[in-house]
């Protein structure tokens, strides 16, 4: 596989994630808070009162990081890459914190599946700051 792929790959997995998530939260948020992740399981009713105006705002700032990692993706220029990388650890750092540090909601299974895909979303965001720095520099090429 070559490099470029790699890179490719985690921003496919960033942007499919953000997009299911911002997707369904903006379009369906009542369905996305008492239903999320899906296949009977429940992990945002859990953690609070619905509040229909921040699912609504979590979906469609999923949509935009989104718009961010395609671009990235498809441009595959050390700039985009590393601010895509960079955009990930700022949304995924202290939301994964979050969740590690509030897991009395969530039965044992839940919790290392949530966890699990938290952490992968920094360590892929720390990956492509990391690749980035083996990308061509666009600024140099043009």
């Amino acid at each position: 596989m070559t490099f470029q792929r790699w890179v490719r790959i985690a921003l496919g997995y960033l942007s499919a994630v953000s997009i299911q998530i911002g997707a369904w939260a903006l379009v369906a948020p009542r369905s996305f808070y008492d239903d999320f992740p899906g296949l009977g399981r429940m992990w945002v009713s859990v953690d609070g009162p619905y509040n229909e105006h921040l699912v609504r705002d979590v979906g469609a700032l999923n949509l935009a990081v989104a718009v961010l990692f395609v671009v990235a993706a498809i441009r595959l220029g050390r700039d985009v890459v590393t601010l895509a990388g960079a955009v990930a650890l700022v949304w995924g750092v202290p939301h994964t914190v979050y969740h590690l540090l509030n897991t009395d909601v969530l039965d044992a299974g839940d919790v290392v599946v949530s966890l699990l895909g938290l952490i992968l979303f920094v360590v892929l965001g720390g990956g492509l700051v990391y690749a980035a720095t083996r990308l061509p520099d666009e600024r140099a090429v043009s």
